[in-house]
C-alpha cells in the first residue's frame, strides 16, 4: 500500500507534464496577483475595504478622538482642581478633532475610489433652470 502507483499514458507521460506545467504557471500567476493586491491595499488604507469596514473605521476614529479629549480634560481637571471646565472644553476639542478626522478619512477614501464615469451624481446645474 505504501508503494506509489504508476499510471501509464498512451503518449508516454507528456500530457501529465503539460498539465503540471500549466498548473504551476497558473499558481505562480495567482500568487503574484495576490501579493500585488496586498501591497496596494496596505499602502492605500481602505482601498479594498467593504462598506461595513469603512463605517467601522470612521466611527472608531470619531469616538476615539472624543474619548482622548475627555481623558486629557479629566486628567487636567484633577491636576488643576477646575472640576468640570477643562474636561468640557477638551471634550468639545475632541469632538471637533473627531469631525476633522472623519472628513479627512472620507476624502481619502473618495480619492482612492473615484465614482464611475457613467454614475448618476445627482442633478446638474442645468436642471435647476426651470
Amino acid at each position: 500500500m505504501n508503494k506509489a502507483r504508476e499510471t501509464k499514458n498512451s503518449d508516454g507521460g507528456n500530457k501529465s507534464r503539460s498539465v503540471t506545467s500549466d498548473l504551476a504557471s497558473r499558481i505562480a500567476g495567482a500568487k503574484s496577483g495576490r501579493s500585488g493586491a496586498g501591497n496596494g491595499s496596505a499602502q492605500g488604507g481602505s482601498r479594498g475595504a467593504s462598506g461595513h469596514g469603512r463605517a467601522a473605521r470612521l466611527g472608531t476614529e470619531f469616538i476615539a478622538a472624543i474619548l482622548v479629549g475627555a481623558g486629557i480634560g479629566y486628567v487636567a481637571d484633577l491636576a488643576f482642581g477646575t472640576s468640570p471646565w477643562v474636561m468640557l472644553v477638551m471634550l468639545l476639542a475632541g469632538f471637533a478633532s473627531g469631525v476633522l478626522n472623519v472628513i479627512r478619512a472620507v476624502a481619502e477614501m473618495n480619492a482612492a475610489n473615484p465614482a464611475p464615469l457613467d454614475a448618476d451624481l445627482g442633478p446638474s446645474e442645468d436642471d435647476d433652470e426651470d
